[in-house]
């Protein structure tokens, strides 16, 4: 069994350094930069920026996207004759058939991006995927609402009936409305539990299973669409809907089970052992064969199945808190609830199912020469393996509301010194003047006074991310040289 890192307290003395490599942060109202000596660092000389960012790869996708959902819609346009919208009926009816092809349209598109599958991360990356994904979540559920109360509306003109007496009348009258209809509520029931404050609430196995049912609104939905659809049996709209179809098919099962076997009968991933690093914190050391041949970088995630009597049926996100190596990876953990509970009494040996790895959260997507690395509470475990394949002059800005929640204390200062970097700590509740100074224009400028000529990577609670962000945007700092982690969306 390899050796794991040795766990050293801290270091107590600091040498006479003017800029000591590791040091908790603290508040002065004489000092220009408004931080007590010795919490500065000193101004680079060099400032020559690498190659600009590109941003090819997602214009290219928006593109893509919006010549789809042209397509979808023209399929209509071609279907219908001059004149074919008349009154207000059949303006309601064109319409219902309008965002009814948006909606199915959608749904597609929707499942592509829970697919998993890597080149689709690493085309357009995590963060912008799952910020799409939660918008065109929206965009779908009000498509089919229009979609049920134009159509509704419509027929009720027509038929000059009441219009709940009309639902009703669709409902029971044909055999495919009662699968579109349970495909509505299962799509209502998925937006609600996606409301950032109510999943914060649910329990994550509760919340992941709800989200599964999105294949069973796949499958309701689009076999509505072809039983009543008019415009999916015209000679193009024959060829686009099945092709559709079959590529977001293809990159369900690769993504989520060609992958993921391959994945674990090359690698055979178990526990090695499991550490305690702090108050509530620990890391678990995972043993596998050809470790070397892994495709993980420092900042990635990985979804993680213990095998055990307590594990096996739930799988959970956690980052890699050490840059991967041939020996071992490691993830740590901060105690949330039951499961994370129970992960610190593993047993080495116990199998482990992992997919992954995920994530863009890396030092291959910096565009400056410099960084500016940000976490709290258990933010710290990818900003810790980041700091490994960061440039010199890397600055650390670690958050935590007591010294004994500093977890990771004497392998960051260590790492500093190997690599030429800085590690602040800012100590205290919300309400001391250290911790409400960091996330101003002059705190922050006075920690990092070139803030806006580094790459910024965010990783942490929600409110400390959308503090952070809020500051460096004021600083005018690009959007393109600030990195989140997909969690914090």
């Amino acid at each position: 069994m390899p050796e794991w890192p040795a766990r050293e307290p801290a270091p107590q003395a600091q040498p006479a350094d003017p800029y000591r490599r590791g040091d908790i942060a603290v508040e002065s109202n004489t000092s220009p930069t408004g931080w007590k000596a010795g919490t500065g660092v000193p101004m680079p000389e060099d400032d020559r920026p690498p190659a600009e960012a590109t941003s090819g790869n997602r214009l290219f996708t928006v593109l893509l996207f919006f010549s789809g959902l042209a397509t979808s819609v023209a399929l209509w346009l071609f279907d219908t004759q001059a004149g074919a919208v008349r009154d207000t009926a059949t303006l309601m009816l064109a319409a219902g058939r309008v965002t009814g092809l948006i909606g199915g349209y959608l749904l597609f598109i929707q499942l592509l991006m829970m697919s998993r599958v890597s080149w689709l991360e690493e085309w357009v990356g995590s963060r912008d995927l799952l910020r799409w994904h939660r918008w065109l979540g929206t965009s779908l559920l009000v498509a089919v609402v229009a979609h049920i109360v134009t159509i509704v509306y419509g027929y009720a003109l027509l038929a000059r009936t009441g219009v709940v007496d009309q639902a009703w009348s669709v409902i029971t009258t044909f055999p495919e409305m009662i699968s579109a209809t349970v495909a509505t509520g299962l799509l209502v029931l998925l937006s609600f539990t996606s409301i950032r404050w109510l999943r914060t609430h649910l329990p994550y196995e509760f919340w992941h299973l709800i989200h599964l049912t999105g294949y069973l609104v796949l499958l309701l939905g689009y076999g509505h669409q072809v039983a009543t659809g008019a415009d999916l049996s015209g000679r193009f709209a024959s060829y686009f809907w099945p092709g559709l179809g079959a590529l977001v098919i293809a990159a369900l099962i690769w993504g989520r089970i060609v992958e993921p076997v391959w994945l674990n009968a090359r690698h055979r991933f178990s526990v090695a052992e499991v550490v305690a690093e702090g108050a509530n914190t620990f890391s678990i050391y995972i043993a596998a064969k050809h470790l070397d041949k892994l495709p993980a970088q420092a900042g990635q995630f990985m979804r993680w199945r213990f095998l055990n009597a307590n594990g096996w049926w739930q799988s959970h996100p956690f980052s890699l808190s050490a840059a991967p190596n041939r020996e071992w990876l490691r993830l740590t953990v901060t105690v949330a609830g039951g499961h994370t509970s129970k992960l610190g009494e593993l047993r080495p040996g116990t199998p482990v199912w992992a997919e992954g790895p995920f994530g863009t959260f890396t030092a291959q997507r910096r565009t400056r020469r410099r960084a500016l690395l940000i976490a709290g509470g258990s933010g710290i475990a990818p900003i810790r393996a980041l700091l490994e394949d960061m440039p010199a002059d890397t600055i650390v800005i670690y958050r935590a509301s007591r010294p004994d929640e500093l977890v990771f204390r004497a392998e960051l200062e260590e790492l500093a010194e190997r690599r030429d970097a800085w590690v602040r700590y800012i100590v205290g509740s919300r309400t001391d003047p250290g911790p409400r100074r960091l996330f101003t224009e002059g705190g922050l400028r006075g920690l990092v006074p070139d803030v806006n000529r580094r790459d910024v990577y965010l990783c942490g609670p929600p409110g400390l991310v959308n503090a952070a962000v809020g500051t460096l945007r004021q600083l005018e700092v690009p959007d393109s040289q600030i990195h989140l982690d997909p969690f914090e969306f």
